[in-house]
């Protein structure tokens, strides 16, 4: 899952940047609103942290041109303005979640969870497909009970495919929501991550569609690979 965390801040950016990518998240930084409205509109996030207060362009502008292109994208507010008309105004203007400063970064991590589990239509806090379970909040997953000991990109990699299960999901997609801007992106290096996978969860779990991509699917058979 790819984040975007617009903050003008550097230590708190630092921080949050930090605690995000510890969460299992890949995390592009925009320091002002400029940078942001342009990596908003052309980069495929999963969900925006957008402070309101911030350079060149005030972030409530960038998200009404964010929603005004169309953009879909769910937006967690996070700024120090916490009268209650600048809440309305941001929840009027498209944001789907405000969080006023100082806040703990587990609350802005759970809202974060919680916008990105609304957004793919799920309703449960953890993540399962057949005896797969994932739990986004200790970034742990397991099969049949049994935990997985997977690197960071695999657990990235099995978060937004079992976020989007039984949909054929296309390298391309991978890379985009897998992998931050500043990656060396290589759509070939998907094929490996995806044989590493399903040697820990099962061969059978991940469908290859061929010419299309990739499909997360439940099974009854709980054998596993070494």
């Amino acid at each position: 899952m790819r984040i975007l965390l617009v903050e003008d801040d550097p230590d708190l950016s630092r921080q949050l940047k930090r605690a995000l990518s510890d969460a299992g998240y890949a995390v592009d930084h925009a320091p002002d609103g400029e940078e942001a409205a342009f990596l908003g509109e052309s980069e495929p996030y999963d969900a925006i942290i957008l402070d309101l207060g911030l350079p060149k362009i005030d972030g409530a502008a960038v998200l009404e041109g964010w929603r005004r292109a169309n953009l879909s994208t769910p937006v967690l507010i996070l700024t120090a303005r916490g009268a209650w008309s600048e809440k309305v105004a941001s929840f009027d203007a498209g944001a789907d979640d405000y969080l006023t400063k100082p806040f703990h970064t587990e609350e802005l991590l759970a809202r974060l969870r919680a916008l990105l589990r609304r957004s793919a239509g799920h309703a449960a806090p953890n993540l399962s497909c057949g005896s797969l379970r994932l739990d986004p909040r200790a970034a742990r997953a397991s099969v049949g009970g049994e935990p997985l000991r997977l690197t960071s990109l695999e657990y990235r990699l099995l978060h937004y495919l079992i976020m989007h299960q039984d949909r054929v999901i296309s390298r391309t997609e991978l890379v985009e929501h897998l992998y931050d801007q500043d990656f060396d992106r290589d759509s070939n290096t998907i094929e490996v991550f995806i044989g590493r996978l399903r040697k820990k969860i099962g061969a059978d779990r991940v469908e290859t569609i061929r010419g299309l991509g990739y499909r997360l699917i439940a099974v009854e058979d709980e054998a596993r690979e070494a």
